[in-house]
C-alpha cells in the first residue's frame, strides 16, 4: 500500500471517529422529533375519568330515577330468572359485607369500621323497593371525615341488575 493511500485511510478513519463521537454527544441536544402514529392520533391518558353526561340526558337503558319525583318503582317482576340473576349479583356484590343470607355477617365484617345492617330486619323490610334501589345506586356516605358506609354501585351494575338484587333481597326477607 502506498504512503499516500495509507495517509488518506488514516485521515478518513480519524474523521469518521470524530464524527461518530460528535453524534453521540450531541444526540440529546439535537433531538429530532420524528413523526409517529401515536403522536398524530387522538388518544386518552390511562386512568382518566369518563366524561360527565350532558344535563337532562337519558341513559341508553332509560331513566333509572328522576330526582325530586319520589322513589322509583320496581319495573322488574320477581320471577325465577330475576331471582337467579339477583342471587348471583347479590353474592358477587353484597355478600362480602352483608353475608349470603343478608344478616350482616359477611366475611370482612370484622375489618369494617361500621357494621353492615341486617337486611332481613324490620327497618329494612319497611323500606320501599325504590328506597333500597337509591341506596344501592348512590351508596351510603357517612359524612365528611368519617369512614365507613356503602359504596355506590351505579357504575358497576346495570339498572336492571340492581332491581334483580332487590327482588332477591325481598326473597331473603320472606319468613
Amino acid at each position: 500500500m502506498s504512503p499516500m493511500v495509507k495517509r488518506i485511510a488514516i485521515t478518513m478513519g480519524i474523521f469518521v471517529v470524530l464524527m461518530l463521537g460528535t453524534l453521540l454527544f450531541t444526540y440529546q441536544i439535537i433531538d429530532i422529533k420524528w413523526i409517529s402514529m401515536m403522536v398524530i392520533q387522538p388518544s386518552y391518558r390511562p386512568m382518566t375519568d369518563p366524561l360527565q353526561l350532558p344535563p337532562q340526558s337519558v341513559p341508553v337503558q332509560g331513566a333509572a330515577f328522576v330526582p325530586l319525583s319520589g322513589s322509583p318503582a320496581n319495573p322488574i317482576p320477581a320471577d325465577k330468572a330475576s331471582l337467579g340473576r339477583g342471587q348471583f349479583l347479590f353474592e358477587l356484590n353484597c355478600a362480602v359485607c352483608h353475608g349470603f343470607k343478608g344478616k350482616g355477617d359477611g366475611s370482612i365484617v370484622d375489618s369494617l369500621s361500621r357494621k353492615p345492617p341486617d337486611l332481613t330486619s324490620e327497618p329494612i323490610k319497611n323500606l320501599s323497593d325504590g328506597e333500597i334501589f337509591l341506596v344501592i345506586t348512590n351508596g351510603i356516605n357517612p359524612g365528611i371525615g368519617r369512614r365507613g358506609g356503602m359504596p355506590a354501585l351505579r357504575e358497576n351494575t346495570l339498572v336492571s341488575d340492581r332491581w334483580d338484587m332487590i327482588n332477591y333481597l325481598r326473597s331473603l326477607q320472606q319468613p
